[in-house]
């Protein structure tokens, strides 16, 4: 039978350790090709290059498999692999990750790992973002590894919806072995952010964005409440915005 082709991708960058932890497990699966951006690009959201170039280099960073690096962002790299480097072979399954820190609640907006998903959903093509709830760059990996497998069979044996990118948040290694995987709904949960002046060594102010993580969701079937008793977390997500509530008080409430 013919081997699904798996396209890679992370925010990262290509010298990221989740990355390599990740291409190693869907080895298994399929025919893996890489695209990844070559150099981190955390927080880039769904940023796209637009009125610059757009660079796509060969890297022999994998072995066995086929990589490039990308100047580009997250987005780019599914872009510009799904319309340029593989545009006449279809893509079975699209995996972004392991991205090193959480992509819960609401960062999965600012997050370069879950647009690089969330494009191959545009796309229509089956897509999974993967991160570990640590940011340490050398923190451990290998218990993902069963967490990861179980859920790209899934995804291979019994599909994932049409225009649906899935959010999977794996808690980090602790003395409490990890009790499973949970279906959950986007934690209510946001960034309450501050901005500390600070001073060049030439006198110059600038300012250092910093702040807490508040989880106002008090529903158990959130995916921070899922993390923080040591489950994995998936929560299917979609890139269409609107919002039913928001239109409904629009057309009862404004004189248009």
């Amino acid at each position: 039978m013919k081997k699904p082709l798996i396209l890679v991708t992370n925010d990262d960058g290509i010298d990221s350790r989740g990355i390599r932890h990740l291409v190693k497990i869907m080895g298994q699966f399929g025919e893996v090709v890489i695209v990844a951006p070559d150099s981190p690009q955390s927080g880039m959201g769904h940023a796209i290059t637009v009125g610059d170039k757009l660079r796509l280099v060969k890297s022999d960073i994998f072995d066995n498999e086929i990589s490039y690096k990308c100047s580009g962002t997250p987005a780019d790299c599914v872009k510009i692999a799904k319309h340029h480097l593989l545009k006449d072979r279809k893509i079975d399954l699209i995996v972004s990750g392991i991205n090193h820190g959480s992509n819960s609640s609401i960062s999965v907006l600012y997050s370069g790992t879950m647009s690089a998903a969330i494009e191959g959903a545009i796309e229509n093509t089956p897509s999974i973002g993967f991160s570990l709830c640590d940011y340490d760059p050398n923190a451990d990996l290998s218990h993902s590894t069963p967490f990861i497998e179980k859920v790209v069979q899934n995804a291979l044996d019994n599909g994932i919806p049409d225009l649906v990118a899935l959010n999977v948040n794996i808690p980090a290694i602790s003395d409490e072995k990890i009790k499973g995987i949970k279906i959950c709904k986007q934690a209510n949960a946001i960034w309450e952010e501050t901005f500390d002046k600070r001073y060049d060594p030439y006198g110059r102010e600038y300012y250092w964005m910093v702040g807490n993580f508040v989880n106002h969701d008090n529903d158990p079937n959130n995916d921070e409440s899922a993390i923080n008793n040591n489950y994995v977390s998936i929560v299917p997500c979609k890139f269409d915005l609107s919002s039913k509530r928001g239109s409904d008080y629009l057309k009862e409430n404004w004189k248009i």
